[in-house]
């Protein structure tokens, strides 16, 4: 039997391989839904996801695999972003002209002129980079640093730029740099090298969601998939775990016995749950590990469109939020034709005002916000929809590497556990790089033949 824990799209997808190789699978979630961050939202006639998610892929077998469980849902969306900073909307990525016309000359020629003095001084005096302030101003420059990417990047990780290790910076842009945007945004070369820079991406018609419905259906058609299941304790002995214990939400609590168990959630949760105890190091490491957690707030409105991008991103500490997006501009199908709606994102703790605040008052608080940099009316919203996320993404800080490593080093031992996906690798993952690890990991399961093919699918109920 094999077991995996998390129902997001990596293990879905680990989960769906081990189905299409005949392969027992109990799939436990948390959550009474299935796609974890990766999921689409039903609020009346209105559609959205937790926050706008592109997809694209260099993997051809994610790409097969897509094809194969969408086939002709997938839309391709053309994409338009804009940043708002200092009152105006720029183009991102950078465009010269529009950005000279709404920065001004003089201070478009200020960040060229500081970018090309920090790759004079870099080259003179080579710098090691540790952080994603240093990262930052080596690719772009001081200027743009302070102009930008300095209050997004704390806005969205909580934590001072400098705590931000610029490893998953570097792997997230890719190796971009303001020279490359700018000549990208002229030349139009290279924007399949930089993803960041890609014109556009699929989407599924009906949401993001839709992929993990359709992993869920066909995984469900032999092999159940449990939810509204929180777990408990992991039973181990031997450098083998034998069994993990979960609890229903009415109490219940279920034993499922397993030979292989391939982890995709939270890697904070999985260590404190060992029985026996990780050694202490080890649970003293997870203690130093953290996630963001993000509240998604959906305004419905009285309008056929507010916008034509996908994306807008709101660097500035005047606004409470990071990042919107409008869905209709991403499938017509995700809103009622003479309505639309925008979906605004605020990233945040567990602990911070913003998670705790009546969900009410946080509409109230998003709409001021929007009719700050008049993108809407009061009027003219019709309904709400606030979703909190725990455990959104993982804060990589600058010492996240050697507490990584502390807590992997020790879960090695157990032979028949595997790490996947972005939160339970605490790993940065674009979706199909997520999906991707839930295939590697169900494909070593499979070739090692750890489960028995005849094995029927069951569980021992505990009350």
């Amino acid at each position: 039997m094999n077991i995996v824990l998390g129902a997001g799209l990596t293990g879905l997808t680990a989960a769906h391989a081990l189905t299409q190789a005949a392969q027992p699978v109990v799939v436990i979630e948390k959550s009474d839904k299935t796609g974890g961050l990766a999921r689409t939202i039903r609020h009346h006639e209105f559609l959205f996801d937790l926050g706008g998610h592109r997809f694209m892929t260099d993997e051809a077998e994610i790409a097969g695999l897509m094809q194969k469980l969408l086939g002709d849902e997938l839309l391709t969306v053309p994409r338009k972003s804009q940043i708002y900073m200092g009152g105006k909307f720029i183009d991102y990525p950078l465009r010269p002209f529009n950005a000279m016309c709404h920065m001004g000359f003089t201070a478009t020629a200020a960040i060229l002129t500081d970018f090309w003095s920090q790759k004079v001084k870099e080259l003179l005096f080579p710098t090691h980079i540790t952080n994603l302030e240093e990262w930052v101003v080596k690719q772009f420059g001081r200027a743009m640093f302070d102009l930008y990417f300095k209050d997004y990047s704390e806005k969205v990780w909580g934590v001072d730029c400098r705590q931000i290790s610029s490893e998953w910076v570097a792997a997230r842009i890719n190796g971009l740099s303001l020279w490359q945007a700018v000549k990208n945004s002229v030349t139009g070369m290279g924007k399949k090298k930089y993803k960041t820079l890609t014109d556009s991406f699929i989407y599924p018609r009906r949401g993001i969601g839709r992929i993990a419905e359709r992993l869920e259906e066909e995984t469900g058609k032999l092999n159940p998939i449990l939810t509204s299941m929180e777990l408990q304790t992991v039973h181990h002995k031997h450098d083998m775990i034998t069994s993990v214990e979960v609890i229903d939400n009415h109490g219940r609590r279920l034993t499922i016995k397993g030979d292989h168990f391939i982890s995709t959630i939270p890697l904070t949760t999985l260590v404190r749950s060992f029985k026996p105890l990780l050694p202490i190091a080890v649970r003293q490491a997870a203690l130093q590990m953290s996630y963001r957690d993000l509240v998604v707030v959906t305004l419905m409105v009285d309008k056929e469109r507010l916008t034509d991008l996908t994306w807008m991103y709101l660097p500035g500490k005047d606004m409470p939020f990071g990042r919107l997006h409008e869905p209709k501009n991403w499938s017509a199908q995700m809103a009622p034709p003479d309505k639309t709606h925008v979906v605004v994102e605020y990233f945040c703790s567990k602990d911070d005002a913003i998670w705790r605040m009546d969900s009410q008052e946080l509409a109230d608080h998003t709409i001021q916000g929007l009719e700050k940099i008049n993108l809407l009316h009061k009027d003219d919203v019709m309904d709400s929809c606030v979703v909190r996320v725990p455990n959104a993404y993982p804060v990589f800080t600058t010492e996240y590497q050697k507490t990584l490593q502390i807590i992997t080093g020790s879960l090695k031992r157990f032979k028949n556990l595997d790490l996947a996906g972005r939160t339970g690798a605490f790993s940065y993952f674009n979706m199909d790089q997520a999906m991707a690890s839930g295939l590697a990991a169900a494909k070593k399961v499979i070739a090692a033949g750890s489960a028995d093919k005849t094995e029927q699918v069951s569980y021992a109920v505990n009350y």
